[in-house]
């Protein structure tokens, strides 16, 4: 599975360049979310926008991906397609997951959140 990985304004950005993340790729899916976050990304976007589909196996990457950054990091979700937001919405995780139309958005969402925070 391919993942395109960039940092924006410190911030780590995740693009699968899947059309579809489903049971066939969510293994890998999942493996590279916790390697990034292992590997000390503890401020992530993942973005969404070369995705058309995605079942519940990688919602469940994604749950395991927030739960491993525990109360030391932040995850946001930004490019969703209509028919991806649509199963977030379906699932209510569109209340756990921040969803942002773009990646400037949640980078910037992210940034912020970094300079309000306690030292």
């Amino acid at each position: 599975m391919r993942v395109d990985v960039n940092k924006e304004d410190g911030v780590l950005v995740l693009t699968p360049m899947e059309k579809s993340l489903d049971a066939s790729v969510s293994g890998d899916f999942k493996q590279r979310l916790l390697e990034e976050i292992e590997g000390g990304g503890k401020q992530m976007v993942l973005d969404l926008s070369q995705v058309e589909f995605m079942d519940s196996s990688a919602l469940g990457a994604l749950v395991s991906a927030l739960k491993a950054m525990g109360n030391v990091g932040d995850l946001a979700v930004c490019g969703v397609q209509n028919q991806v937001k649509d199963v977030f919405k379906l699932t209510r995780l569109d209340r756990v997951f921040r969803l942002f139309d773009n990646r400037g958005q949640a980078c910037g969402a992210l940034v912020d959140q970094k300079r309000q925070a306690p030292a």
